[in-house]
């Protein structure tokens, strides 16, 4: 670690509120043998005392690296908000670099002050950031009795997390607004979402969500409720959207194919697997695809890529997937072009409701092997004064492996 540390030429510097004053040792150090220093104009405003040439770190953030670059092997000092590498700017930088070339001094995080401030444990807390993400990334973590802590934008963000919770029916939540923590502007304020009518909110801000209310809440397991799907009746309903959803079997960072998706009901319930998940899906009908984007955009998976076409025109020019789930469009063609282009361990899992592609399913499964299942659901319904079972029609699903 010693000899790593003395090659590096960047060193990354976390910083809080109460600026120089809050900085550790190494950090000071640091600063004080720069040959340049790069920071955003908030961050200099924190550090008067640098003696060394000084850049002011660009907007959009991306152009910033190019820029960082162009001093690669001077002593660089590179300043952040508190912790780096925790919803910061430390990985998106280091992502460039070759292990060595940076060490790096954290402060505490928001988070840490957050929880610190709060009395929350924060093991126990979900921690977003909400600087440049929709608000409905917080769908999956609303819950009675749920803690959220929250990056935001500004104070215009918070009163746009005030009207979403409200929205959602966690318009009792209690609102910890925490501004500028650490420094001599702290300023922390409570109320409950939909009482919030603060307009002077500063920045630096961040929200700790004490969750009320009686707001649906999303299941965590797989097989939600049709009814968080718009769709057209082209949706892989909720006990069959389940078993395949076992039978794909997603797997944290995997990347899933869903062809001829629908609502995309197959698609974003394996994104909401876990949140390192991929997933691309295609529909040849332009309105589908929209709708696909808009039911993605309901849970705040903006991981979901949409392509409007015909997969038997061409295989999508996508990365290669882990998983195939075939929910429409199911035909020969298309399954010799699912065998001939993706490689062997691909996961394929395709579901027929027609005879025709039942008996498709049935040869390939005798051709390839994998596992055959007909699923067969019946609905209690009135029947007279009474009730009776009417039946759905049934499932074939096929699953294999390349």
């Amino acid at each position: 670690m010693a000899d790593m540390a003395s090659s590096a030429w960047l060193t990354i510097i976390g910083v809080g509120e109460d600026g120089i004053n809050g900085l550790s040792a190494p950090s000071r150090a640091a600063l004080a043998n720069a040959k340049l220093v790069i920071a955003p104009a908030r961050h200099l405003a924190l550090l008067p005392a640098i003696r060394c040439p000084v850049l002011e770190w660009p907007v959009p953030f991306a152009d910033g690296i190019a820029l960082l670059l162009e001093h690669r092997g001077q002593p660089v000092v590179m300043v952040a908000s508190g912790d780096p590498f925790w919803f910061g700017a430390g990985a998106s930088v280091t992502r460039h670099l070759k292990p060595g070339e940076w060490v790096a001094h954290p402060a505490p995080s928001t988070f840490t002050l957050a929880a610190a401030r709060l009395g929350w444990s924060l093991q126990d807390v979900s921690c977003v950031g909400l600087h440049a993400a929709p608000l409905e990334r917080l769908r999956l973590q609303l819950a009675p009795g749920r803690r959220i802590l929250a990056l935001m934008r500004d104070g215009a963000a918070v009163s746009k997390l005030a009207g979403y919770l409200t929205g959602q029916g966690f318009g009792p939540s209690a609102l910890h607004v925490l501004e500028a923590l650490g420094g001599p502007r702290e300023r922390i304020r409570c109320v409950t979402a939909e009482a919030l009518a603060f307009t002077d909110i500063a920045h630096p801000v961040a929200v700790g969500i004490d969750c009320a209310g009686d707001g649906a809440v999303l299941p965590l397991t797989a097989g939600r409720a049709d009814a968080w799907f718009a769709s057209d009746g082209q949706i892989t309903k909720q006990p069959v959207r389940a078993l395949t959803l076992s039978a794909l079997a997603p797997r944290p960072g995997e990347l899933l194919w869903d062809i001829g998706a629908g609502s995309g009901s197959i698609a974003i319930e394996w994104l909401l697997a876990h949140a390192a998940n991929r997933a691309c899906a295609v529909d040849a009908d332009p309105v589908r695809a929209e709708r696909i984007r808009a039911n993605a955009a309901t849970f705040g998976l903006d991981r979901l890529d949409v392509l409007t076409a015909r997969v038997l025109d061409r295989l999508p020019a996508w990365p290669i997937p882990d998983a195939v789930f075939i929910g429409g469009g199911l035909s020969e063609q298309l399954l010799d072009m699912v065998w001939a282009h993706l490689p062997a361990g691909t996961r394929l899992v395709a579901n027929a409701v027609t005879l025709e592609s039942e008996a498709l399913l049935a040869h390939w499964h005798g051709l390839k092997g994998g596992s055959l299942l007909r699923i067969e659901l019946a609905d209690a319904l009135p029947l007279g004064t009474r009730h009776g079972w009417r039946s759905r029609y049934p499932v074939v699903q096929w699953s294999t492996m390349l």
